[in-house]
């Protein structure tokens, strides 16, 4: 057997703790000693043990005050003690168990009786301490599974928005890779607010794109058509953000969640003016907010079927004068604060 059980006895009288080293010695036994509390306490600061015996009758600090001293420390808190006593009444043993004591020996001390109490105790205190240590291991690996499988949910969510932003491009015509420059846009928008930490930034990266995905449901006829809509049309269209909600609705995944969001409101205006709710200011979600205003300049600044693109000074013109109406006017102040930046992706690759 490789393992020794370190083992703290206190007495203040010498002679007890020699004879009960004397009748404990083994080799699987270290033992540590201290005349009183104070000498116990310096030396626990520096070592762990698997037993204590403590003496109860001790000058300045007896055994009850030592062992609640212990019990209240953390780290050694769990270390049974087992108190050394002259005399055993019924007050003292209540007070001794309900300090968290597990055992009583009297003195003078009965060899079979002290080996066999410290040996039941330091075994069952290792297997204790076997038992939380598998405990630990097992939550451990089961975290560790469990974080593997939503890791591997969270690549497949991203799989399947990827796969819905080509089906959206290859459906949308002439407005390929508008999706992905609205992500990349709104991402710049959020920059700028500074309140969003990496993982929000990335939702919103990857939700973005699924703005319109209530689109694929209105007919190409009404969605690729080159003049102006009728009344009629601009109702059908007017439905996309519903046509989301019931396509997202069924997953509470923090990336199908904002996506939802995003569809469903990103046409809602800031003065309580757009639709499908009516939502005003603060009861837009931010995502939403940015969203919009992502879509709009990239629609304007890109041809379409029924429209030619505008020059940058006119969609950010166009753009910011509808700061508080259309536009959270925050979000517009700091859209017209670094026009360059949105300048240089317009400029830039027509599909990021």
């Amino acid at each position: 057997m490789d393992y020794k059980y370190e083992i703290l006895i206190v007495d203040d009288v010498s002679e007890n703790i020699q004879v009960a080293i004397s009748i404990l010695k083994k080799k699987e036994y270290n033992f540590s000693f201290a005349l009183n509390a104070k000498q116990a306490i310096e030396i626990i600061k520096t070592k762990r043990f698997d037993l204590m015996l403590l003496d109860v009758m001790m000058p300045e600090i007896d055994g009850f005050a030592l062992a609640k001293m212990i019990k209240n420390t953390a780290a050694i808190k769990d270390t049974p003690i087992i108190f050394l006593t002259a005399k055993v009444d019924i007050e003292s043993v209540e007070e001794g168990f309900k300090i968290g004591a597990v055992d009583y020996v009297t003195k003078p001390f009965h060899p079979i009786e002290l080996k066999s109490r410290v040996a039941n105790h330091l075994e069952l205190y290792r297997y204790r301490r076997e038992l939380a240590l598998n405990n630990k291991k097992l939550i451990y690996d089961i975290d560790t599974v469990h974080n593997q499988h939503l890791l591997d949910l969270d690549v497949a969510q991203k799989e399947i928005i990827f796969i819905l932003t080509d089906i959206l491009e290859a459906n949308s015509g002439e407005t390929a890779c508008h999706v992905r420059r609205v992500a990349y846009i709104s991402r710049q928008i959020a920059l700028l607010h500074g309140s969003m930490d990496t993982a929000e930034l990335d939702i919103l990266s990857l939700a973005a794109p699924l703005h319109d995905i209530g689109k694929i449901i209105i007919e190409n006829e009404i969605l690729h058509k080159p003049g102006k809509l009728t009344d009629d049309e601009f109702t059908i269209m007017k439905e996309h953000p519903a046509h989301a909600m019931k396509i997202l609705e069924k997953s509470d995944r923090e990336i199908i969640k904002a996506a939802r969001s995003i569809a469903y409101e990103h046409h809602e205006n800031y003065d309580g003016t757009g639709y499908p709710q009516g939502l005003k200011g603060e009861e837009i979600h931010i995502y939403a907010r940015i969203v919009a205003i992502a879509d709009v300049f990239d629609v304007l600044t890109h041809e379409r079927a029924y429209k030619k693109a505008w020059t940058f000074e006119e969609a950010t013109g166009h753009i910011i004068g509808l700061g508080g109406t259309k536009f959270d006017p925050h979000l517009i102040k700091l859209f017209s604060d670094n026009l360059e930046v949105f300048k240089e992706i317009i400029e830039g690759d027509s599909c990021l």
